[in-house]
């Protein structure tokens, strides 16, 4: 893909976890700007039963497309909400297949929380699900979309459940790479995609078909994983935690073997796609995301839309950065993944142009920097909030008072 398409070397998630991270590219907005960054007990992601999920009333890439024609689809783990008002086919999705939340949130003997479920639309089909089958069960749904729909626009949202622990490969995979499960799991990943390039190819519509790849969060670290050169992990917001990789392929209108270092982000998506499908921006609800069609299809003469970029723990802003420079701020306490308080932080600056890897803080050579990122970061903690910070452009999450559990129902 990336030798025939694009790859963003700086493009960033708004979270290093899985729901915030997902509603801000279902939204193209900041998880904080649709209470989506704890959940309703004040943990850093969604968990079965909870009463929290992405509001109804948010317009998602989905309905925006869906409004102009586009047959959709949700394949994989959704992660925003496990009530019905909250799942993919009340979110602008025509069909769901996948799982409702991560893969390690299985079933407990004690019954406080139900098997591991698969769905079809809002139905449990399979309880505890082979996680072994997943990825190939997800590449089989993705490529029947595509053959039903392969002369009407379509758009298929397939977040794969893997590598998010704990791993399993399929059978053809298993104990293959040199690399451990993890590399096991990766291969399979790749061999899904290439299945699907090479559907779009035989049926002929791979010109009119842009496909994008990206991640929610950088790996754990260990075992195999690395985020190298980035620092960091996923839970942190280090660029290890929160810069993926990107790769956008479209024949024939994105350059292959073409590359953008301009600041980007999965909020961009929403505005891209609206733009590309020639639908209407949501002008009730504020977006966070800008289009960056003009990188995918210039990369050599487009610029970032973006003067900042803003890193996010749950409630806590910890760090911003612009075209160059990134600035950690002093924060004491700082929250971790799960909202626990770790060392005092001091303020860094980092020139992201030099030094990838954020090793070498150059705050005291470059004061007016600081002052300037400094006052923007006081700026968007009244818009987005921070601890004691109420943010006055939030919207409410969905809620439901009266949750229950995913449960096997009689077909």
């Amino acid at each position: 893909m990336a030798e025939e398409g694009l790859r963003l070397t700086s493009f960033y998630v708004t979270c290093s976890v899985c729901t915030p991270s997902r509603s801000s590219l279902m939204t193209g907005c900041y998880s904080q700007r649709v209470d989506m960054h704890v959940n309703d007990r004040n943990l850093c992601v969604l968990f079965p039963g909870d009463k929290k999920g992405l509001n109804p009333s948010e317009r998602t890439i989905a309905e925006v497309l869906k409004n102009q024609g586009y047959a959709t689809a949700c394949i994989g783990k959704w992660h925003m909400g496990d009530q019905p008002e909250f799942l993919p086919t009340r979110q602008g999705f025509d069909t769901y297949f996948g799982i409702p939340y991560s893969n390690d949130m299985t079933g407990r003997k004690d019954g406080s929380r139900p098997p591991l479920p698969l769905m079809r639309n809002e139905r449990v089909i399979e309880a505890p699900v082979d996680q072994t089958r997943l990825t190939e069960r997800y590449t089989q749904e993705a490529i029947r979309f595509i053959q039903q729909h392969q002369r009407d626009p379509f758009f298929i949202y397939l977040p794969h459940t893997f590598p998010h622990v704990p791993l399993f490969a399929g059978a053809q995979h298993k104990g293959k790479s040199k690399n451990g499960l993890y590399g096991d799991v990766i291969e399979e990943l790749d061999t899904s995609t290439g299945a699907i390039l090479n559907t779009l190819r035989k049926l002929g519509i791979e010109r009119r078909t842009m496909v994008i790849f990206t991640s929610d969060n950088g790996a754990t670290g260990g075992k195999g994983r690395s985020n190298g050169p980035l620092r960091g992990t996923k839970g942190t917001t280090w660029d290890g935690g929160m810069r993926e990789p990107f790769v956008a392929w479209w024949p024939g209108q994105i350059p292959s073997s073409s590359t953008s270092d301009a600041l980007t982000s999965t909020i961009d998506l929403l505005p891209t796609l609206a733009h590309l499908a020639d639908a209407d921006i949501p002008t009730d609800h504020t977006l966070d995301g800008l289009n960056i069609w003009p990188i995918l299809n210039r990369p050599a003469q487009a610029t970032s839309p973006h003067d900042y970029f803003y890193y996010y723990q749950m409630q806590q802003l910890q760090a911003l950065r612009d075209e160059r420079w990134k600035l950690h701020l002093p924060l004491v306490p700082k929250l971790r993944n799960w909202g626990k308080p770790e060392a005092e932080s001091p303020l860094m600056l980092f020139d992201l142009q030099t030094d990838i890897a954020e090793s070498s803080n150059v705050a005291n050579e470059h004061p007016d920097i600081v002052e300037r990122m400094l006052k923007q970061a006081q700026l968007i903690r009244h818009e987005l909030g921070d601890i004691a910070i109420p943010a006055l452009g939030r919207r409410a999450s969905g809620w439901n008072d009266n949750p229950e559990f995913l449960r096997m129902r009689k077909r």
